[in-house]
């Protein structure tokens, strides 16, 4: 495990809600203990399930790819949309340890992240140390902060090319998790600039499994099944392409309406280094639920909709989710905390908004210009 090696990080300012937080903390504390005994096999189950029904659809590329082509894709599409599936429900959780009591068991599906072209050890480094402590923070979140190519943050620097970003959106985020698979992770390994690198010592080792774990999901991906099949290299790299394509679009619908928005607050440290709420209230300003609740968010999206009750209480498993947000509710119906629930049309609308309106440069209209 990487150690954090500079102590610079930015601190919590004081807030009055404290005792609000104990009391949602006592309930959660109480909804878990109530449900735990009717819920804690169902995600031990899509833990054990879901990897297999991903081997399954790449052996069935693998036996009828050849003499079906259209199956080819139609496996490689769905093993795509399994990827951030497996994320969701598995992945998220393990790095999280809410899915088994034992440690050593959630590391160990971590590294399913490994296995479909992610680095687990320099995602769960953004997503745990930066991520659910500083959401939003420029320079500290590493999770919203993916790329120069795109403005998200307010505060941060602005590019001439920032101008027109909002009408190359729609042509970049398709290549979301081709810049992760193949740029992000070794640009965080080996870049001196990044946050990550800057704060974290990165074992040896980790280097090592960064290029085999790299290496053996192209090897299964795009290489064994030209070997096997005898397939074009057209086909074989098409796969691929359609299977990280449906990856990065599904991914984005779930992951972007959380913190990504114009609603959400995109809070900076002052002089002293001090953010302007408490870590209780940041976490609700700068992360908001999506509506949308059904079999499908529940079972398949794994509960991921309801974000704020995540980033309060990340160490409790996203099958309580619910209970939690009705309780969240309440409280934040009696205390007027700033709780936000947005229609999943209308998040995706003020991401573009947000994008937008961070293609103009901020200026100072009392300077001169000659």
């Amino acid at each position: 495990m990487g150690k954090i090696q500079t102590d610079n990080r930015p601190r919590f300012g004081e807030g009055t809600n404290a005792f609000v937080f104990r009391q949602l903390r006592a309930d959660v504390v109480r909804i878990v203990e109530e449900l735990e005994p009717q819920r804690q096999w169902e995600i031990r189950i899509k833990a054990l399930l879901l990897p297999l029904i991903y081997l399954s659809v790449w052996l069935s590329a693998l036996v009828w790819g050849k003499q079906y082509p259209a199956v080819y894709f139609v496996a490689y599409l769905s093993m795509g949309l399994l990827i951030v599936i497996i994320f969701l429900n598995v992945v998220h959780d393990a790095v999280h340890g809410t899915i088994f009591r034992s440690r050593r068991l959630n590391e160990i599906f971590v590294h399913l992240f490994d296995l479909v072209g992610a680095n687990s050890f320099i995602w769960k480094m953004r997503h745990i140390r930066f991520h659910h402590n500083y959401p939003n923070v420029n320079g500290w979140d590493t999770d919203v902060d993916q790329s120069t190519i795109l403005r998200i943050f307010p505060s941060a620097t602005y590019h001439r090319f920032h101008k027109y970003q909002h009408i190359y959106l729609p042509f970049i985020y398709p290549l979301f998790l081709f810049n992760w698979l193949i740029i992000r992770d070794f640009r965080d390994f080996f870049s001196a600039k990044k946050t990550v690198r800057k704060l974290i010592r990165i074992p040896f080792e980790e280097y090592v499994k960064l290029f085999l774990f790299k290496g053996f999901f192209f090897f299964y991906t795009i290489l064994l099944p030209k070997i096997l099949l005898h397939i074009s290299w057209g086909q074989a790299i098409g796969g691929f392409v359609i299977m990280v394509f449906a990856a990065s679009l599904f991914s984005l619908v779930v992951l972007l309406p959380a913190h990504a928005n114009t609603e959400s607050a995109f809070p900076l440290p002052d002089e002293e280094n001090t953010l302007p709420e408490s870590w209780f209230m940041h976490m609700l300003i700068t992360t908001n639920d999506v509506q949308e609740t059904n079999w499908f968010v529940r079972t398949v999206l794994g509960n991921f909709n309801y974000h704020v009750a995540h980033h309060l209480f990340p160490n409790v498993s996203n099958v309580y989710y619910p209970e939690i947000t009705s309780q969240l509710q309440r409280y934040a119906e009696e205390y007027n905390l700033p709780y936000r629930r947005l229609p999943l049309g209308v998040a995706l609308k003020k991401h573009f908004e947000l994008i937008r309106d961070n293609s103009l440069q901020d200026f100072d209209i009392w300077e001169e210009s000659m």
